[in-house]
Parts: C-alpha cells; structure tokens; sequence
C-alpha cells in the first residue's frame, strides 16, 4: 500500500511539473511574440514617416501616395494608439499566466509537503525518511563520515489508547514528537515512521554524541485530564559501515530495538543494543 500510494504521489508531482514547465514555454512564446511584434510595428512606423517626409526633402519629386501631412499623422497617431492597446493587453495576459504559475508552484509546493509530512505529529513520514536516508548513506560511502540510525519504539501505546482513549494516544505522540525534535541537532531528522515507530537519521554521529542525543530526549510524562503518565520508550540504532545500505541499516536497527525491549522494558532510559 505504501508502495502504491508513493507511485501516485510521485504521478502526481511529475504531472505538477509538467504542467508548470509548460506554462513556463507558454509564457515565454508570448514574451518573444509580442517582442517581436513590437519591433515589427516600430520598424512599420519608422518606415511610414520615411515614406511621409521623403517627397518633402527631394525637390521635384512626385510622391507616389498623394496623402495630406494631416491624414498621415493622423493615421500614425491611430496606429500607435492600437499598438499601444494591444501591447497593455497581452502584457495583462502574461502577467496573469505569471500569477496562474505561481499559484500552481504554492499549490504544487503545499502538495510536496503534505507527501512528506506527518499530519498527526509534524515531523516528516516514511516516504521522506527513505529518500533522505538513501541520500546520507551514498554521501557516508563516499567521505567516510560517520551516520547512526535510531528505531524508536514507544512501550505499551496501546494500553494507553484503551485506558486514556485514542485521543490521549494522539497527544503521546505529539508529545513524543516534539521531544525528538528538542533532542535532535539541526541537521539531524526526526521521522514518524507509522504508528508508534519513529526513526532518527543521524548524520556524522556516532555512539558517544548518539548518547547525548538521547541524554537530551531523556524521560517523558504526559498530562491528560488532570492526570500525568510516564511514556517509555525503547530504542536500537545502528552505526554506518562500508557497504551498507539504507534498507539495511533500517532493518538492523529494528532488530536491535526489539532486543532492547525485550532487555529492558521497565528501564526509564533506553538500553540501547548495538549491530
């Protein structure tokens, strides 16, 4: 399902560009076009006053049109009248295709966020957390910095949904997630991966700052209703070594965080379990 519904995001996106990209082309044929039809006017014009003055500088030569000076101007003060028009209203049309664009690049930027976004919690979602994971991974490999990923898992959620109601569930959360995101560093990423399960990318961290970062999370209670609840958590990480992949580097933490909590569930702190 998720595989399927990132298909149609990703159709959508494309379909969204394209779209964009060809209001761009539209655009710039009718910058060109009036361009060039104002050099064509001018060129028109310059060429009637030529033929207008040219019988009064050559001395006894009989004009070809026998048109009054008045008629002339007159008609030039026409022409230029309706050019004039005719260019204000194309330079309307193309200021409303700019306004048209931008709409569909704030619509089409709104759309890019929703897919990578959690509606529940703010942070970013699975789809989001692939890319920039596989992102990390490939610049690990090549500079050797080091990167850490960390499977969150949060102890006994659904025993809080049956006994405070899903809404207190929603607010565990929110709450989880606003933790993770106090923890962090700036250029660390907070992902909710579905559920209960969150995931930590960080990049150029290793166990010793992993530690602090977790230090910084540390324990978590909850008012709801007049009430306050702990909120454990458990947590398996692993670091980045050569050959890795992000699939797979996922999965090890997984693992890892099922370890964990299968060693400490009453700890207040997670123990975490190393790949």
């Amino acid at each position: 399902m998720d595989v399927q519904q990132n298909q149609a995001n990703s159709s959508l996106e494309a379909n969204s560009d394209q779209a964009i990209a060809d209001n761009l082309r539209q655009i710039e044929k009718r910058d060109w076009w009036v361009w060039g039809n104002s050099i064509f006017v001018m060129l028109l014009l310059t060429g009637a006053l030529i033929s207008f003055t040219l019988p009064s500088l050559s001395h006894g030569a009989e004009p070809l049109f026998k048109i009054k000076v008045t008629e002339a101007i007159f008609g030039l003060v026409v022409l230029v009248v309706l050019f004039n028009v005719y260019t204000i209203y194309q330079q309307v049309l193309i200021k409303r295709l700019r306004r048209q664009l931008a709409e569909k690049q704030h619509h089409s930027m709104i759309l890019r966020e929703l897919a990578m976004i959690d509606a529940l919690t703010g942070l970013y979602n699975r789809r989001f957390a692939e890319q920039r994971l596989a992102a990390e991974v490939a610049r690990s490999a090549r500079k050797g910095h080091p990167l850490t990923v960390v499977f969150l898992d949060l102890d006994e959620f659904k025993h809080i949904n049956d006994t405070y109601g899903h809404p207190a569930g929603d607010l565990v959360l929110q709450e989880f997630a606003a933790a993770l995101n106090r923890a962090i560093r700036g250029g660390d990423l907070a992902v909710r991966m579905g559920g209960d399960e969150f995931l930590l990318i960080l990049p150029e961290c290793n166990h010793e700052q992993l530690q602090l970062v977790l230090k910084r999370l540390g324990a978590l209670e909850v008012a709801w209703e007049g009430r306050k609840f702990p909120v454990r958590y458990s947590a398996g990480w692993k670091e980045y070594a050569s050959g890795d992949r992000a699939e797979t580097m996922v999965a090890a933490a997984d693992q890892a965080l099922y370890a964990s909590k299968r060693a400490a569930k009453n700890s207040p702190l997670p123990d975490l379990v190393p790949v």
